[in-house]
């Protein structure tokens, strides 16, 4: 008997990640599996074969999407050529919903099944698009606790698995000698997560690291991304900010508070029970379309799974010095500000489960294949 083959896509950092993650999984439970892709490094080291690096074609924003349509048409003809070619016998889809939808599409009209996991954020705006996901999916595979309410509404069962980021933590050991190795000082941590592209990095570092000098008596450190090398960080290293690489949740286990950037980072940092400031920043077009579009009332994940504001969110103006520099002062001098921080990390938590996401998926995307 030949092996399966199967196809899996991710589009940016952290959906690589997990992809990876479930990679190891399926691996696991069946190691005569051919997995070919679009993905990262982590996908790659999971086992991957690697037809599209997804930076070749990483995009953020409306208006930088449109500007690079035909950048982004390219590769989606591409990936579909080497679904062809490759004959999967099922595709799976990690987040990255623009550019995965399209492929749901083809892969339903050549009669390939199609499994997502961590399906797009339909919830938040246009919100019909779930009968898309309805008529172009097979199986969907959730790790927000809020959405199979969401879907119901549209008659769409999916499979709630847990947050794979309780997988990944599970994994974590913080390094002994973390401040040695990284030429800290002892002075107390503020992390400054900026994100995982080169373009919103850009945007965050300008206001994030104006916080240096308010604040003298800790040392703020950087969490770096190494693909994106060290020049994209030179705003911060000219403040005098130490940049290390690739080891935020070290840097998270150490921290006493946290500045970042909206994305799978927020519900990081708040499973490391760190207090945080979520910011975000885009282009003034992008903003404003976003504004007209956005159905949800929070932007971050931990707002969004407490259902009630647990953590400051200063998007587009309100990314200021100033509301940074005040509700880091919160954070910091005020215990009961700070206790009511973490009674909603509490809540995220219990709200989460203690599913193993990655083996849950895994079993069950396996299971529909041997039922065929």
């Amino acid at each position: 008997m030949k092996p399966r083959k199967l196809y899996i896509i991710s589009g940016e950092r952290s959906g690589d990640l997990h992809a990876s993650n479930l990679v190891r999984s399926l691996f696991e439970i069946n190691s005569d599996l051919n997995i070919r892709g679009m993905g990262g490094s982590y996908s790659k080291d999971a086992g991957v074969d690697i037809a599209v690096d997804y930076a070749e074609v990483a995009l953020m924003g409306f208006l930088e999407v449109a500007l690079g349509f035909r950048k982004v048409l390219k590769y989606l003809k591409l990936v579909k050529n080497d679904i062809l070619s490759f004959r999967p016998d099922a595709i799976i889809l990690v987040d990255y919903g623009g550019f995965n939808m399209k492929i749901a599409t083809f892969a339903t009209k050549n009669n390939i099944p199609v499994h997502y996991y961590i399906p797009p954020k339909v919830w938040a705006w246009n919100q019909k698009r779930a009968l898309k996901l309805k008529a172009y999916t097979d199986h969907i595979y959730s790790i927000l606790p809020f959405e199979p309410t969401f879907f119901e509404k549209y008659d769409l069962k999916i499979h709630y698995v847990g947050n794979p980021l309780l997988d990944q933590i599970s994994k974590f050991f913080p390094h002994e000698f973390f401040f040695q190795k990284n030429e800290l000082s002892y002075q107390p941590i503020i992390a400054l997560l900026p994100g995982s592209r080169a373009q919103e990095i850009n945007a965050m570092l300008v206001r994030m690291v104006e916080l240096v000098k308010e604040f003298p008596n800790a040392q703020f450190v950087i969490a770096g991304v190494g693909d994106l090398g060290s020049a994209i960080y030179q705003r911060g290293i000219d403040a005098g900010i130490r940049v290390i690489f690739d080891q935020t949740y070290d840097l998270l286990s150490h921290a006493i508070a946290a500045v970042v950037t909206s994305g799978t980072a927020t519900l990081e940092t708040a499973l490391f029970r760190v207090p945080q400031i979520v910011v975000y920043r885009t282009s003034s077009i992008s903003y404003a379309i976003a504004k007209n579009l956005i159905r949800v009332p929070y932007i971050s994940l931990v707002n969004l799974i407490a259902d009630k504001e647990v953590v400051k969110e200063f998007i587009q103006d309100d990314f200021s010095v100033l509301n940074l520099k005040t509700e880091l002062k919160q954070i910091l001098g005020n215990q009961v500000y700070k206790g009511y921080m973490l009674q909603g990390y509490d809540l995220i938590k219990e709200r989460i489960g203690e599913r193993s996401a990655s083996d849950t998926t895994a079993r069950q995307i396996l299971n529909s294949l041997n039922q065929k």
